[in-house]
């Protein structure tokens, strides 16, 4: 029982860390980055919700609720990293990212639905024949928030050293992240099977 609670929160940690599959990685990224630790609850929150949309269309997926075109949810995945990065882009030193609950929290939510979709394929594998999905989801989403967790620490972490110790102004430092995030994810689109 054990053994397997540990299964499933360590794969829901290692879906968010591979390497191969840094689209969520790069996300977590662009969420992040306009901030520091002092909006940790912010932070928190934002991931979270991201966390609670990726559960959900896992929920309707391992339940045969929706089904959606793999080619479509690959291409739209990138799209969703795009908007978050070039909305820093133009936002960056305007304190946009301090809205109330605004477009950057139905965005997350949203784009959790999307990037869960993304990965209900293979998790419909891991499900097998299980009687008990909705456990197992919890346990998956739990590694999950857990690796993000530890991915906006080091971003946190990162951006403070940069602009305490190098001296780099808030408003660089989230233009030069989001444009290298910006140049990773146009190759991620340009080879997306969808528009082969």
């Amino acid at each position: 029982m054990f053994d397997n609670f540990l299964f499933n929160v360590k794969y829901g940690i290692n879906h968010v860390l591979d390497i191969n599959a840094y689209d969520h990685v790069l996300f977590l990224i662009v969420l992040t980055i306009p901030y520091v630790f002092k909006d940790w609850k912010r932070v928190l929150l934002l991931v979270s919700i991201f966390t609670l949309g990726h559960t959900l269309s896992l929920v309707l997926a391992a339940y045969n609720v929706v089904s959606v075109n793999g080619q479509v949810v690959e291409f739209l995945i990138p799209i969703t990293i795009l908007i978050v990065a070039l909305y820093n882009v133009f936002t960056a030193g305007k304190g946009a990212q301090k809205e109330k609950i605004g477009i950057l929290f139905l965005t997350s939510l949203f784009f959790g639905l999307v990037h869960g979709l993304g990965f209900a394929r293979e998790f419909k594998m891991l499900l097998g024949a299980t009687d008990n999905k909705l456990v197992l989801l919890l346990e998956f989403a739990l590694g999950i928030e857990l690796a993000q967790v530890i991915i906006v620490f080091i971003v946190l972490f990162l951006s403070y050293v940069v602009q305490t110790i190098f001296r780099f102004t808030k408003r660089d430092w989230i233009m030069i992240i989001s444009a290298i995030v910006v140049g990773l994810v146009i190759p991620m689109l340009l080879n997306s099977d969808f528009l082969a």
